[in-house]
């Protein structure tokens, strides 16, 4: 995938700086790695602020259908940005870590241990347990702890990282005055740029009241009235019953047309979370930051494009559908859509797409879903597939799909 090639690219660039740093000799000085562990931070976390998200994600769309599909197609994968974030958070730990080591040696040849190498310490110690945490096959087992500490132990990195860097630029044996010394620390404009970063989406939290219609035990779709939000076709948003964690992403769902204000999200029942919420709706829940482009929105670089959707993957299709300014055919698996979802919900989608393929597996059993995405794809003529299912099926439309030379996208499921 893109998004680990990504990775490895960020990871193979700052190799390549560390060979180049080592053929000069104030390669190894403190600050220079500080700076260096700092940047790729930085950039780790500004890759996944929501404003730049959105921002890089509109620009990556607009291109116009006229141009060569190879093009479109590579303009399209700007959803695996998350890559980007992976490889500058490996790198900026790798970094710390060699900073450290410099750090170490040089206050061995001073009279005593700097309070600076404790918080070094403390600081790199941890940055490896959110590395070690946010491995995709520790984030799948236990998801929670991933959250937890991806969010408070950065919260935690980030207050040491202040103390640290502070502690380093004011103590080195070429520091001028200690305000001379911060204020000209490449390392301390880039905290600020980290910190800004961080806290931008938390300083729009707020709690919001919700009503839930439940069409059955397994499927609940949440109203939102309007609190000063209108959120675009294709966003999605995290929601909480806890602000500091907890936090799970939906997709935004215009509200219909008999009730045009506010906006909604379907929550399907796939884990311990929604099935609680699901069984005992809250009057109430978190919201934080604000809406974000989601994967779909990539249709917009394509004449026509087959949605393909299992189950609750319906949801983050539905505004595109509603949307109806991309042609396109849609292809949806599910059991029983109007015991389901209810008949509010399949009239919406029968009214914007009346020759959809809905297969009720109830009654038909379980498809071959490639096979059905190929077939959409032969009879309409689309340029693109995408695809929101469980993990296996989604990898098996949209690979399958791309070794046939044909456009396809799918969730990455990152976070």
């Amino acid at each position: 995938m893109q998004y680990n090639r990504l990775a490895v690219g960020v990871v193979l660039l700052n190799a390549g700086a560390l060979w180049l740093g080592t053929r000069h000799a104030a390669w190894a000085d403190p600050t220079t790695l500080l700076t260096l562990a700092q940047a790729n931070l930085a950039c780790a976390v500004i890759a996944r602020q929501q404003h730049v998200v959105n921002f890089v994600c509109r620009l990556a769309t607009r291109a116009p259908t006229t141009w060569p599909l190879r093009l479109r197609w590579a303009l399209a994968k700007v959803y695996h940005f998350g890559g980007l974030h992976v490889g500058m958070a490996v790198s900026g730990t790798a970094w710390y870590l060699l900073f450290v080591a410099s750090h170490t040696r040089q206050a061995l040849r001073g009279p005593g241990i700097p309070a600076s190498l404790v918080t070094s310490y403390a600081l790199v110690l941890l940055l490896v347990l959110i590395v070690v945490c946010a491995r995709p096959s520790a984030r799948t087992r236990s998801h929670d702890r991933f959250e937890v500490t991806h969010r408070l132990g950065g919260w935690t990195v980030l207050v040491l990282a202040w103390i640290n860097t502070i502690l380093v630029v004011t103590t080195q044996p070429a520091a001028g005055s200690v305000v001379d010394a911060v204020v000209t620390a490449p390392s301390i404009w880039l905290m600020l740029a980290s910190t800004a970063s961080t806290a931008l989406p938390w300083l729009r939290l707020r709690r919001v009241p919700i009503t839930v219609q439940r069409p059955s035990s397994h499927v609940a779709v949440v109203r939102f009235d309007d609190h000063g939000v209108k959120p675009f076709v294709g966003s999605v948003r995290p929601i909480s019953l806890h602000p500091l964690w907890g936090w799970h992403t939906f997709a935004n769902i215009p509200a219909p047309r008999s009730s045009p204000l506010g906006y909604r999200m379907a929550v399907s029942r796939a884990g311990d979370w929604t099935s609680a919420f699901i069984a005992d709706p809250p009057s109430h829940v978190w919201v934080r930051g604000v809406p974000t482009a989601g994967m779909a929105n990539v249709r917009h670089l394509f004449k026509r494009v087959v949605f393909v959707a299992t189950g609750s993957g319906i949801g983050p299709m539905l505004a595109h559908l509603m949307a109806n300014n991309v042609p396109g055919h849609l292809v949806w698996v599910t059991r029983s859509p109007r015991e389901t979802y209810g008949d509010e919900l399949v009239n919406e989608i029968l009214a914007v797409q009346p020759d959809a393929t809905i297969w009720n597996t109830d009654d038909q059993g379980r498809p071959d879903v490639f096979a059905l995405a190929y077939e959409a794809l032969q009879r309409t003529g689309a340029e693109a597939v995408i695809c929101i299912a469980s993990t296996k099926v989604t990898w098996q439309v949209v690979s399958g799909i791309e070794r046939l030379g044909i456009p396809a996208f799918g969730p990455i499921w990152d976070s």
